[in-house]
């Protein structure tokens, strides 16, 4: 990993620290915890009421997503789903009700304050069929083809080395699996430059791929059956997605040609 990247993924690191310490010590006996401060493009306003009702107030108050991945990723009784970047826990505890008793939901994220926060929540809502790990997402600590969905929210565009994410997405994924993400996508016709000018990193937008880049790095990777759907803009040209896209039944555990992408991968940006 290069300097620049490191120092990236630090500057995140810190950020998503520092609001999972806001969550945690930032509340009030009246009031509860104390939120992150969001627009309407992100959070947990994008989750619907009677979601946001069954859960601890700390996931909520975390939430710094650009969409809801569990409500487009069909979970089904008894699978197994991975959150990739699960911080507070909110879309783990969410998967873990919709695969019920029978399957699991795991969450994997770098940030021990996040980490505390989400294993919190999980005591909280009572959850025995979850499971927070430490790690990043370029490097996934599960065997090949253990899970059957992979979802994520506004996190993979956080990533310096997305060829990497989207090989362990397609490594850890059993054959006929899926991913269901929300992510933040450029019109094609932005340049890193004009996506760098409309945010940072930490908030989502500098590194996020275009639709093209997008599509080109999941079939690289060996997915097929891949469609990106915009749901609202997040700014000038830069959307929230849903990014749908199929492991074959009949692949191997490892990725595709593992093709790089275009130099707009490597580019700076920032989730809120």
């Amino acid at each position: 990993m290069s300097e620049q990247s490191t120092d990236l993924r630090e500057t995140v690191r810190r950020r998503y620290a520092a609001a999972a310490v806001q969550v945690t010590e930032g509340g009030s006996a009246c009031c509860g915890p104390q939120a992150v401060e969001v627009d309407d493009n992100f959070g947990s306003a994008l989750y619907a009421a009677d979601e946001r009702a069954s859960l601890p107030a700390e996931a909520i108050a975390a939430s710094l997503g650009c969409g809801n991945p569990t409500a487009v990723a069909d979970l089904r009784e008894g699978e197994r789903v991975l959150d990739l970047g699960s911080g507070g826990g909110i879309d783990v505890l969410l998967s873990a009700r919709r695969v019920g008793a029978s399957g699991k939901a795991y969450g994997l994220d770098m940030t021990e304050e996040m980490l505390a926060l989400a294993l919190a929540n999980q005591k909280k809502a009572g959850a025995a069929n979850v499971e927070f790990l430490k790690g990043t997402i370029e490097a996934i600590p599960l065997p090949a083809s253990s899970i059957d969905v992979v979802i994520s929210n506004c996190v993979v565009n956080l990533s310096t080395d997305k060829p990497a994410v989207f090989a362990e997405m397609f490594r850890v994924l059993a054959p006929g699996g899926r991913i269901g993400i929300s992510d933040v996508v450029a019109d094609d016709g932005l340049t890193p430059a004009q996506r760098a000018e409309r945010g940072d990193h930490v908030g989502c937008i500098a590194g996020a791929l275009s639709f093209a880049e997008y599509h080109e790095g999941l079939a690289a990777a060996g997915f097929t059956d891949i469609a990106l759907t915009p749901t609202h803009a997040v700014a000038d040209g830069m959307h929230s997605a849903i990014v749908r896209a199929t492991k074959p039944a009949t692949a191997s555990a490892t990725a595709g040609s593992g093709a790089p992408l275009p130099p707009a991968q490597d580019s700076e940006g920032s989730c809120n």
